[in-house]
């Protein structure tokens, strides 16, 4: 989250009054100034109702892993649609630590089906 920030900060620092009218950012602007506000490309604001959690480890990693390869996709669209190399290399490198987190998890939630065993109750 910390880096799409200081992305999206880089490129509205400087921007003038026209170019904020003309790119479309104006309602954004209004409600926001410049300021940082997270939200869907669709304008719906994030919401900490977006974590989900069962309590059960493998359960979680489960949610963890669609949570993970949902945000990769979002960085192939973004890859697909901007080249400027400033903004590229930033998400390119979140998108490979996705995948690596994506690698790990995987692993960690096949240690720990192997081990469940039926008289086992996971408590966290």
């Amino acid at each position: 989250m910390e880096m799409i920030c200081a992305i999206i900060y880089q490129l509205t620092k400087n921007l003038s009054p026209e170019e904020i009218e003309r790119s479309g950012f104006a309602p954004y602007y209004v409600d926001h100034t410049l300021a940082l506000w997270p939200q869907a490309a669709s304008g719906a604001p994030w919401t900490a109702t977006y974590f989900q959690s069962k309590g059960d480890p493998i359960t979680d990693l489960h949610e963890d892993l669609a949570a993970e390869q949902k945000a990769r996709t979002t960085y192939d669209n973004i890859l697909r649609l901007i080249k400027d190399p400033e903004i590229c290399d930033p998400i390119r490198f979140l998108r490979e630590r996705e995948l690596y987190r994506n690698i790990l998890t995987v692993r960690i939630s096949m240690r720990s089906t192997q081990n469940l065993n039926e008289d086992e109750v996971f408590i966290l």
